[in-house]
């Protein structure tokens, strides 16, 4: 299958390795992968800031840039959710979450990844409160060789971050970071995995000041790796 990539602004801009993880994992899988140059940003950042008309107008270029796509995979429930909710029917129904991509579209599981570390994960609020990809992510984590997948704690409450919410209401968001990172470290996980990068950095900036030792790693980046 030729499969094209939509890659986000986060993962462009901050979190290249995800990106490089995405390619690896698929071509791993025997799928051509395409990398469209000219898309950008889905617009979700300003749709929510209450630039809807800037917002929808992204939303729309990627309409135009995928247009002759087979299907669109992308490493973040949160862009493909903003896709789905303000794009067209016909480009809604090719463009899935990584995961939900695997299991739900290929019917795989076991992936071919070895990843010998104490893992978590949090399912991010876009995941599963408007893709709905249930265990999806969970069902990819179980079948990898040499994991210690350990559940985290409340793991569906929001980690606080939310996009423009972490800024607009830092008290609040602070809080409940706070408690995320506590049912992490109740874990003793080594790494905390999530299908958002956007999630991962403010979990791993919590951590990060806590000098917690816990890492932050993309799903993909677990899925990926074959060693090490």
């Amino acid at each position: 299958m030729r499969i094209s990539i939509f890659i986000t602004c986060l993962a462009d801009t901050l979190f290249p390795e995800t990106g490089r993880a995405v390619v690896r994992l698929l071509g791993r899988l025997g799928h051509e992968v395409a990398f469209p140059e000219e898309q950008t940003c889905c617009g979700q950042m300003h749709f929510n800031s209450g630039y809807s008309e800037e917002g929808l107008a992204l939303a729309r270029r990627l309409e135009r840039v995928f247009a002759d796509a087979e299907v669109v995979v992308s490493p973040s429930a949160s862009c493909v959710g903003m896709v789905r909710e303000h794009c067209s029917p016909e480009l809604s129904s090719r463009i899935f979450e990584l995961a939900e991509f695997l299991v739900k579209r290929l019917g795989l599981e076991d992936v071919g990844a070895y990843y010998p570390h104490r893992v978590t994960y949090h399912p991010t609020c876009h995941s599963l409160r408007v893709l709905r990809v249930g265990d999806a992510p969970l069902r990819l984590l179980r079948a990898v060789r040499g994991i210690d997948l350990v559940e985290l704690g409340e793991a569906e409450e929001c980690c606080g971050f939310g996009g423009t919410f972490a800024v607009k209401n830092p008290d609040v968001s602070a809080a409940m970071l706070t408690d995320k990172i506590a049912h992490v470290l109740s874990t003793e996980a080594e790494v905390c995995t999530a299908g958002d990068s956007s999630c991962l950095m403010h979990i791993g900036g919590g951590l990060a000041r806590q000098r917690a030792g816990v890492r932050t790693v993309h799903l993909a980046e677990i899925l990926a790796s074959t060693g090490g």
